[in-house]
Protein backbone atom coordinates (compact mmCIF):
# COMPACT_ATOMS: atom_id res chain seq x y z
CA UNK A 1 0.00 0.00 0.00
CA UNK A 2 1.71 3.10 -1.01
CA UNK A 3 1.88 5.91 1.81
CA UNK A 4 -0.69 8.09 -0.30
CA UNK A 5 -3.45 5.61 0.27
CA UNK A 6 -2.13 4.90 3.70
CA UNK A 7 -2.86 8.82 4.57
CA UNK A 8 -6.33 9.28 2.96
CA UNK A 9 -9.20 7.79 4.72
CA UNK A 10 -11.48 5.50 2.87
CA UNK A 11 -14.39 8.12 3.32
CA UNK A 12 -12.70 10.93 2.16
CA UNK A 13 -11.21 8.46 -1.06
CA UNK A 14 -14.66 7.59 -2.08
CA UNK A 15 -15.36 11.23 -1.89
CA UNK A 16 -12.79 12.01 -4.29
CA UNK A 17 -13.16 9.11 -6.74
CA UNK A 18 -17.02 10.05 -6.74
CA UNK A 19 -18.81 10.83 -9.88
CA UNK A 20 -19.11 14.22 -10.56
CA UNK A 21 -22.60 14.13 -11.43
CA UNK A 22 -25.30 15.22 -9.01
CA UNK A 23 -27.31 12.98 -7.26
CA UNK A 24 -30.74 13.07 -6.46
CA UNK A 25 -29.81 14.01 -2.75
CA UNK A 26 -27.71 16.72 -4.00
CA UNK A 27 -30.78 18.57 -5.57
CA UNK A 28 -32.86 18.19 -2.19
CA UNK A 29 -30.40 19.32 -0.15
CA UNK A 30 -28.86 22.10 -2.19
CA UNK A 31 -25.28 20.88 -1.46
CA UNK A 32 -23.16 21.67 -4.16
CA UNK A 33 -21.05 18.69 -6.49
CA UNK A 34 -17.56 17.33 -4.77
CA UNK A 35 -14.89 19.01 -7.11
CA UNK A 36 -13.10 18.31 -9.16
CA UNK A 37 -14.31 14.42 -8.94
CA UNK A 38 -12.98 12.13 -11.74
CA UNK A 39 -11.69 13.64 -14.84
CA UNK A 40 -9.24 13.78 -17.58
CA UNK A 41 -8.49 16.68 -19.73
CA UNK A 42 -7.80 20.51 -19.85
CA UNK A 43 -8.39 22.96 -17.21
CA UNK A 44 -6.95 26.83 -16.63
CA UNK A 45 -5.92 29.15 -13.54
CA UNK A 46 -6.02 33.04 -13.53
CA UNK A 47 -5.38 35.65 -10.81
CA UNK A 48 -8.80 36.90 -10.01
CA UNK A 49 -11.83 34.22 -11.13
CA UNK A 50 -13.34 35.62 -14.52
CA UNK A 51 -17.18 36.97 -14.62
CA UNK A 52 -19.85 35.32 -15.30
CA UNK A 53 -20.25 36.43 -18.57
CA UNK A 54 -16.51 35.51 -19.30
CA UNK A 55 -17.11 32.17 -18.25
CA UNK A 56 -19.87 30.99 -20.48
CA UNK A 57 -18.51 32.35 -23.46
CA UNK A 58 -15.56 30.14 -22.61
CA UNK A 59 -17.60 26.90 -21.51
CA UNK A 60 -19.09 27.06 -25.06
CA UNK A 61 -15.96 28.05 -26.99
CA UNK A 62 -12.56 26.79 -25.19
CA UNK A 63 -11.29 23.08 -24.59
CA UNK A 64 -11.35 23.62 -21.06
CA UNK A 65 -13.55 21.91 -18.04
CA UNK A 66 -11.66 23.15 -15.19
CA UNK A 67 -10.83 26.55 -13.25
CA UNK A 68 -8.01 27.39 -10.77
CA UNK A 69 -9.84 29.88 -8.17
CA UNK A 70 -8.09 31.50 -5.58
CA UNK A 71 -10.02 31.38 -2.41
CA UNK A 72 -7.72 32.45 0.46
CA UNK A 73 -4.02 33.28 1.28
CA UNK A 74 -3.04 36.34 2.66
CA UNK A 75 0.01 35.83 0.23
CA UNK A 76 -2.01 35.77 -2.81
CA UNK A 77 -1.56 38.35 -5.73
CA UNK A 78 -5.23 38.61 -6.05
CA UNK A 79 -6.79 39.37 -3.04
CA UNK A 80 -10.25 40.77 -3.34
CA UNK A 81 -12.02 38.23 -6.15
CA UNK A 82 -14.81 40.96 -6.96
CA UNK A 83 -16.81 37.85 -8.68
CA UNK A 84 -16.13 34.94 -6.44
CA UNK A 85 -19.42 34.74 -4.63
CA UNK A 86 -20.91 31.46 -3.60
CA UNK A 87 -23.81 32.21 -6.24
CA UNK A 88 -20.58 32.20 -8.72
CA UNK A 89 -19.24 28.73 -7.34
CA UNK A 90 -23.10 26.97 -7.64
CA UNK A 91 -23.51 28.21 -11.36
CA UNK A 92 -20.18 27.03 -12.36
CA UNK A 93 -20.26 23.32 -10.82
CA UNK A 94 -24.42 23.14 -12.13
CA UNK A 95 -22.79 24.09 -15.64
CA UNK A 96 -19.83 21.09 -15.43
CA UNK A 97 -17.09 23.03 -14.99
CA UNK A 98 -14.60 21.39 -11.60
CA UNK A 99 -13.22 23.54 -9.71
CA UNK A 100 -9.83 24.24 -7.85
CA UNK A 101 -10.35 25.94 -5.24
CA UNK A 102 -6.44 27.52 -4.28
CA UNK A 103 -5.02 28.79 -1.18
CA UNK A 104 -1.54 31.04 -1.58
CA UNK A 105 -0.76 31.30 2.29
CA UNK A 106 2.47 31.40 4.40
CA UNK A 107 5.11 31.01 1.46
CA UNK A 108 8.73 29.26 2.34
CA UNK A 109 11.28 30.94 4.29
CA UNK A 110 13.44 31.35 1.57
CA UNK A 111 11.68 32.50 -1.14
CA UNK A 112 12.88 36.18 -1.97
CA UNK A 113 9.58 37.07 -3.35
CA UNK A 114 7.48 36.61 0.35
CA UNK A 115 6.55 38.27 2.08
CA UNK A 116 4.40 39.67 -0.75
CA UNK A 117 2.85 42.54 1.25
CA UNK A 118 4.93 43.38 4.52
CA UNK A 119 2.03 41.50 6.68
CA UNK A 120 1.83 38.04 5.30
CA UNK A 121 3.91 35.60 7.43
CA UNK A 122 5.82 33.03 6.00
CA UNK A 123 6.88 29.32 7.17
CA UNK A 124 8.48 29.79 10.18
CA UNK A 125 11.73 27.63 10.20
CA UNK A 126 12.82 27.38 13.18
CA UNK A 127 13.58 23.27 13.95
CA UNK A 128 12.66 23.59 17.81
CA UNK A 129 14.11 21.25 20.50
CA UNK A 130 12.96 18.00 18.94
CA UNK A 131 13.28 18.67 15.31
CA UNK A 132 9.97 18.99 14.66
CA UNK A 133 9.24 22.42 13.25
CA UNK A 134 5.93 23.01 15.83
CA UNK A 135 5.85 26.31 14.70
CA UNK A 136 5.20 25.72 11.11
CA UNK A 137 2.90 22.88 11.72
CA UNK A 138 0.80 24.93 13.87
CA UNK A 139 0.94 28.16 11.14
CA UNK A 140 -0.40 24.78 8.72
CA UNK A 141 -3.41 23.85 10.78
CA UNK A 142 -4.78 27.62 11.49
CA UNK A 143 -4.30 28.10 7.91
CA UNK A 144 -6.27 24.87 7.00
CA UNK A 145 -9.04 26.14 9.47
CA UNK A 146 -8.79 29.79 7.45
CA UNK A 147 -9.01 27.48 4.07
CA UNK A 148 -11.39 25.48 4.94
CA UNK A 149 -13.64 28.59 6.70
CA UNK A 150 -13.60 30.25 2.97
CA UNK A 151 -14.50 26.85 1.00
CA UNK A 152 -17.64 26.55 2.96
CA UNK A 153 -18.30 29.94 2.81
CA UNK A 154 -18.62 29.29 -0.73
CA UNK A 155 -20.24 26.86 -0.72
CA UNK A 156 -17.28 24.23 -1.82
CA UNK A 157 -18.52 20.77 -0.45
CA UNK A 158 -16.62 18.67 1.75
CA UNK A 159 -14.67 15.87 -0.54
CA UNK A 160 -13.41 18.29 -2.42
CA UNK A 161 -10.11 18.91 -3.26
CA UNK A 162 -8.08 22.15 -1.68
CA UNK A 163 -5.05 23.06 -3.41
CA UNK A 164 -2.24 24.79 -1.49
CA UNK A 165 0.17 26.92 -3.52
CA UNK A 166 3.56 26.70 -2.51
CA UNK A 167 5.83 28.83 -4.61
CA UNK A 168 9.42 27.37 -5.92
CA UNK A 169 12.08 27.95 -3.45
CA UNK A 170 15.52 26.41 -2.34
CA UNK A 171 15.16 23.29 -1.63
CA UNK A 172 18.78 22.99 -0.85
CA UNK A 173 18.78 25.21 2.25
CA UNK A 174 17.77 22.70 4.55
CA UNK A 175 15.58 24.73 7.16
CA UNK A 176 13.29 26.40 4.83
CA UNK A 177 13.15 22.47 3.16
CA UNK A 178 12.03 20.92 6.32
CA UNK A 179 9.89 23.47 7.81
CA UNK A 180 7.60 23.74 3.93
CA UNK A 181 7.40 19.70 4.33
CA UNK A 182 6.12 19.87 8.20
CA UNK A 183 4.40 22.73 7.20
CA UNK A 184 2.29 20.70 4.32
CA UNK A 185 2.00 17.74 6.23
CA UNK A 186 0.39 19.31 8.86
CA UNK A 187 -1.69 21.46 6.86
CA UNK A 188 -2.73 17.66 5.24
CA UNK A 189 -3.76 16.18 8.76
CA UNK A 190 -6.05 19.05 9.52
CA UNK A 191 -7.86 18.96 6.13
CA UNK A 192 -8.79 15.00 6.54
CA UNK A 193 -9.66 15.88 10.01
CA UNK A 194 -12.27 18.75 8.31
CA UNK A 195 -13.49 16.25 5.54
CA UNK A 196 -11.70 18.16 2.58
CA UNK A 197 -9.14 16.27 0.26
CA UNK A 198 -5.56 17.92 -0.09
CA UNK A 199 -3.72 19.05 -2.92
CA UNK A 200 -0.21 20.91 -3.23
CA UNK A 201 1.11 22.91 -6.22
CA UNK A 202 4.27 23.81 -6.41
CA UNK A 203 7.16 23.84 -9.23
CA UNK A 204 8.47 20.22 -10.32
CA UNK A 205 12.29 20.89 -9.32
CA UNK A 206 11.56 22.38 -5.95
CA UNK A 207 7.88 21.72 -4.18
CA UNK A 208 7.08 18.85 -6.01
CA UNK A 209 10.38 16.89 -5.83
CA UNK A 210 10.88 17.84 -1.92
CA UNK A 211 7.96 15.77 -1.39
CA UNK A 212 8.49 12.99 -3.82
CA UNK A 213 11.75 12.95 -2.29
CA UNK A 214 9.54 12.44 1.06
CA UNK A 215 7.38 10.06 -0.15
CA UNK A 216 9.99 7.38 -1.47
CA UNK A 217 13.11 7.93 1.29
CA UNK A 218 10.94 8.96 4.54
CA UNK A 219 7.71 7.19 3.88
CA UNK A 220 6.96 7.45 7.62
CA UNK A 221 8.24 11.31 8.40
CA UNK A 222 5.44 13.17 6.91
CA UNK A 223 1.64 13.12 6.00
CA UNK A 224 2.01 13.78 2.09
CA UNK A 225 -0.75 15.50 -0.21
CA UNK A 226 -3.77 12.88 -2.07
CA UNK A 227 -2.89 14.97 -4.93
CA UNK A 228 -0.12 16.93 -6.87
CA UNK A 229 -0.58 20.28 -9.32
CA UNK A 230 3.23 20.33 -10.84
CA UNK A 231 4.20 23.40 -12.04
CA UNK A 232 6.47 22.00 -15.28
CA UNK A 233 6.31 24.68 -18.21
CA UNK A 234 7.42 22.34 -20.95
CA UNK A 235 4.08 22.67 -23.24
CA UNK A 236 3.02 19.07 -22.76
CA UNK A 237 -0.09 18.40 -21.78
CA UNK A 238 0.35 15.17 -19.52
CA UNK A 239 1.18 14.65 -16.33
CA UNK A 240 4.85 13.48 -16.35
CA UNK A 241 7.78 15.12 -15.46
CA UNK A 242 11.50 14.17 -14.96
CA UNK A 243 11.93 15.61 -11.82
CA UNK A 244 10.40 12.72 -9.91
CA UNK A 245 9.21 9.31 -9.98
CA UNK A 246 6.87 7.66 -12.55
CA UNK A 247 4.86 6.08 -9.81
CA UNK A 248 4.34 8.88 -7.26
CA UNK A 249 0.57 9.81 -7.07
CA UNK A 250 -0.61 7.26 -9.85
CA UNK A 251 -3.32 6.77 -10.93
CA UNK A 252 -5.26 9.62 -10.72
CA UNK A 253 -3.19 11.86 -8.46
CA UNK A 254 -1.81 14.30 -10.63
CA UNK A 255 -2.39 17.73 -12.50
CA UNK A 256 0.50 19.38 -14.32
CA UNK A 257 0.28 22.95 -15.63
CA UNK A 258 2.31 23.08 -18.56
CA UNK A 259 1.86 26.45 -19.97
CA UNK A 260 2.76 29.67 -18.15
CA UNK A 261 0.66 32.95 -18.20
CA UNK A 262 0.07 33.96 -21.65
CA UNK A 263 -3.20 35.57 -23.25
CA UNK A 264 -6.06 33.16 -25.06
CA UNK A 265 -9.20 34.31 -26.20
CA UNK A 266 -12.33 32.54 -26.85
CA UNK A 267 -15.74 33.18 -27.50
CA UNK A 268 -14.65 36.47 -28.49
CA UNK A 269 -13.39 37.03 -24.43
CA UNK A 270 -9.56 37.41 -23.63
CA UNK A 271 -8.46 36.01 -20.71
CA UNK A 272 -3.93 35.62 -19.23
CA UNK A 273 -4.00 31.96 -17.91
CA UNK A 274 -2.07 29.42 -17.37
CA UNK A 275 -2.98 25.87 -18.92
CA UNK A 276 -3.30 22.99 -16.88
CA UNK A 277 -3.56 19.13 -17.70
CA UNK A 278 -5.73 17.34 -15.03
CA UNK A 279 -6.10 13.45 -14.77
CA UNK A 280 -7.72 12.65 -11.68
CA UNK A 281 -9.99 10.17 -9.77
CA UNK A 282 -11.10 7.58 -11.57
CA UNK A 283 -10.63 9.76 -15.09
CA UNK A 284 -13.07 10.42 -17.16
CA UNK A 285 -15.25 7.74 -17.52
CA UNK A 286 -18.49 6.49 -17.66
CA UNK A 287 -20.73 3.32 -15.86
CA UNK A 288 -21.66 0.80 -18.17
CA UNK A 289 -25.85 1.18 -19.04
CA UNK A 290 -27.63 -2.35 -20.26
CA UNK A 291 -30.63 -1.80 -22.47
CA UNK A 292 -33.39 -3.65 -22.30
CA UNK A 293 -32.20 -6.82 -20.42
CA UNK A 294 -28.63 -6.34 -23.19
CA UNK A 295 -29.81 -5.48 -26.39
CA UNK A 296 -26.65 -3.88 -27.70
CA UNK A 297 -27.70 -0.55 -29.05
CA UNK A 298 -24.15 0.81 -29.38
CA UNK A 299 -23.07 0.21 -33.30
CA UNK A 300 -20.30 1.23 -35.36
CA UNK A 301 -22.60 1.87 -37.80
CA UNK A 302 -26.38 3.07 -38.36
CA UNK A 303 -27.03 2.14 -41.66
CA UNK A 304 -30.87 2.68 -43.50
CA UNK A 305 -33.28 -0.81 -43.23
CA UNK A 306 -36.76 -1.30 -44.82
CA UNK A 307 -39.71 -2.40 -43.64
CA UNK A 308 -39.75 -6.25 -43.46
CA UNK A 309 -35.98 -6.86 -42.71
CA UNK A 310 -35.33 -9.55 -40.21
CA UNK A 311 -32.71 -11.16 -37.81
CA UNK A 312 -31.09 -7.40 -38.38
CA UNK A 313 -29.11 -6.24 -34.85
CA UNK A 314 -29.71 -2.33 -36.44
CA UNK A 315 -33.67 -3.24 -36.23
CA UNK A 316 -33.49 -4.80 -32.87
CA UNK A 317 -31.80 -1.60 -31.28
CA UNK A 318 -34.38 0.37 -32.93
CA UNK A 319 -37.23 -1.63 -31.39
CA UNK A 320 -35.06 -1.21 -28.06
CA UNK A 321 -34.50 2.09 -28.43
CA UNK A 322 -38.51 2.84 -29.23
CA UNK A 323 -39.31 0.38 -26.04
CA UNK A 324 -37.43 2.43 -23.64
CA UNK A 325 -39.31 5.49 -24.98
CA UNK A 326 -42.19 4.24 -24.79
CA UNK A 327 -43.32 3.95 -28.39
CA UNK A 328 -42.97 0.03 -29.16
CA UNK A 329 -44.63 -3.03 -27.12
CA UNK A 330 -43.69 -5.70 -30.01
CA UNK A 331 -41.78 -8.02 -29.68
CA UNK A 332 -37.48 -7.27 -29.48
CA UNK A 333 -36.31 -9.90 -32.33
CA UNK A 334 -34.67 -7.87 -34.94
CA UNK A 335 -37.79 -8.08 -37.37
CA UNK A 336 -39.01 -4.53 -38.62
CA UNK A 337 -42.26 -5.44 -37.84
CA UNK A 338 -46.28 -3.63 -38.37
CA UNK A 339 -45.95 -2.65 -34.70
CA UNK A 340 -42.16 -1.22 -35.14
CA UNK A 341 -43.14 0.06 -38.74
CA UNK A 342 -46.39 2.52 -36.97
CA UNK A 343 -43.44 3.52 -34.47
CA UNK A 344 -40.93 4.60 -36.73
CA UNK A 345 -43.29 6.66 -39.22
CA UNK A 346 -45.12 8.33 -35.87
CA UNK A 347 -41.30 9.03 -34.98
CA UNK A 348 -40.82 10.40 -38.65
CA UNK A 349 -44.18 12.37 -38.83
CA UNK A 350 -43.78 14.13 -35.60
CA UNK A 351 -39.88 14.87 -36.49
CA UNK A 352 -40.50 16.40 -39.75
CA UNK A 353 -38.86 13.83 -41.78
CA UNK A 354 -40.87 12.34 -44.85
CA UNK A 355 -43.09 9.00 -43.82
CA UNK A 356 -41.22 6.23 -45.43
CA UNK A 357 -41.43 2.39 -45.27
CA UNK A 358 -38.31 2.18 -43.75
CA UNK A 359 -35.52 4.57 -41.45
CA UNK A 360 -32.82 5.90 -42.91
CA UNK A 361 -29.50 7.53 -41.78
CA UNK A 362 -31.27 10.79 -41.15
CA UNK A 363 -33.73 9.45 -38.62
CA UNK A 364 -31.47 7.30 -37.13
CA UNK A 365 -29.33 10.15 -35.96
CA UNK A 366 -32.70 12.36 -35.06
CA UNK A 367 -33.18 9.61 -32.89
CA UNK A 368 -29.86 8.64 -31.09
CA UNK A 369 -29.68 12.71 -30.46
CA UNK A 370 -33.16 12.84 -29.06
CA UNK A 371 -32.86 14.50 -25.67
CA UNK A 372 -31.22 17.85 -24.14
CA UNK A 373 -28.57 19.88 -25.06
CA UNK A 374 -25.56 20.25 -22.45
CA UNK A 375 -22.19 21.15 -23.73
CA UNK A 376 -20.08 18.95 -24.75
CA UNK A 377 -16.32 18.79 -25.05
CA UNK A 378 -13.04 16.89 -24.79
CA UNK A 379 -13.55 15.10 -21.20
CA UNK A 380 -17.04 15.21 -20.62
CA UNK A 381 -18.25 11.87 -19.57
CA UNK A 382 -21.49 10.91 -19.68
CA UNK A 383 -24.57 9.36 -21.62
CA UNK A 384 -25.29 12.31 -23.15
CA UNK A 385 -21.98 11.76 -24.59
CA UNK A 386 -22.96 8.31 -25.97
CA UNK A 387 -26.33 10.38 -27.87
CA UNK A 388 -22.83 12.25 -30.22
CA UNK A 389 -21.09 9.29 -30.91
CA UNK A 390 -24.22 6.77 -31.90
CA UNK A 391 -25.52 9.54 -33.84
CA UNK A 392 -22.34 10.69 -35.64
CA UNK A 393 -22.25 6.48 -36.54
CA UNK A 394 -25.43 7.15 -38.28
CA UNK A 395 -24.33 10.10 -40.14
CA UNK A 396 -21.19 8.76 -41.91
CA UNK A 397 -19.84 5.11 -41.03
CA UNK A 398 -16.39 6.16 -41.47
CA UNK A 399 -16.48 7.77 -37.95
CA UNK A 400 -17.39 4.14 -36.61
CA UNK A 401 -16.73 5.46 -33.32
CA UNK A 402 -16.33 3.39 -29.95
CA UNK A 403 -19.45 4.55 -28.27
CA UNK A 404 -18.40 4.57 -24.67
CA UNK A 405 -19.57 7.81 -23.19
CA UNK A 406 -16.37 9.51 -22.87
CA UNK A 407 -15.47 12.23 -25.49
CA UNK A 408 -12.20 11.56 -26.48
CA UNK A 409 -9.86 12.46 -29.46
CA UNK A 410 -11.49 10.36 -31.47
CA UNK A 411 -14.93 11.98 -30.65
CA UNK A 412 -13.02 15.42 -31.15
CA UNK A 413 -12.04 14.11 -34.50
CA UNK A 414 -15.24 13.10 -36.00
CA UNK A 415 -17.16 16.17 -34.37
CA UNK A 416 -15.11 18.42 -36.33
CA UNK A 417 -15.05 16.40 -39.36
CA UNK A 418 -18.64 16.89 -39.52
CA UNK A 419 -18.89 20.09 -38.15
CA UNK A 420 -16.54 21.04 -41.48
CA UNK A 421 -18.99 19.67 -43.43
CA UNK A 422 -21.99 21.95 -42.05
CA UNK A 423 -20.32 25.23 -42.34
CA UNK A 424 -20.16 24.52 -37.95
CA UNK A 425 -17.74 25.99 -35.87
CA UNK A 426 -15.32 23.51 -36.45
CA UNK A 427 -14.13 23.51 -32.54
CA UNK A 428 -14.87 19.81 -32.01
CA UNK A 429 -17.69 20.76 -29.16
CA UNK A 430 -21.14 20.66 -28.79
CA UNK A 431 -23.35 23.33 -28.08
CA UNK A 432 -27.16 23.81 -28.97
CA UNK A 433 -26.29 24.56 -32.78
CA UNK A 434 -24.79 21.02 -32.89
CA UNK A 435 -27.48 19.53 -30.93
CA UNK A 436 -30.30 20.98 -33.62
CA UNK A 437 -28.14 19.64 -36.67
CA UNK A 438 -28.04 15.96 -35.21
CA UNK A 439 -31.29 16.04 -34.22
CA UNK A 440 -32.45 17.43 -38.23
CA UNK A 441 -30.38 14.29 -39.53
CA UNK A 442 -27.87 16.58 -40.92
CA UNK A 443 -24.66 13.87 -42.21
Amino acid sequence: MTRRSRVLAPLLLALMLAPFAPTQADALSGTNKVTPGNFTGYGFDQCNAPSQSMMNAWLKSSPFWAVGIYISGDSRACREQANLTPTWVTRQLNRGWRLLPITLGPQASCNPRFPRYGNDPTIDPTPGTDDRYAKARRQARAEAVKTVAAATKLGISPGSTLWYDLEGFDATNTRCRESALAFLSAYTVKLHALNYVSGVYSSAGSGIKVLDDARVDRPDAFTLPDAIWIARWDNAANTSTSYIRSDGWLPGGRMKQYQGGHDETWGGVRINIDRNWLDLGEGSVTPAVQHCGGINVDLPDYPSVAAGASANPGVLALQCLFQERGLYSGKLNGTYNTRLLAATQAWQQGHGFPVTQGWSRPNWMSLLADGTNPVLKFGSASDDVRRVQRSLNAARHKYALAVSGTFDQSTVDAVKDWQTRHALTADGIITGAEWNALRSGLR
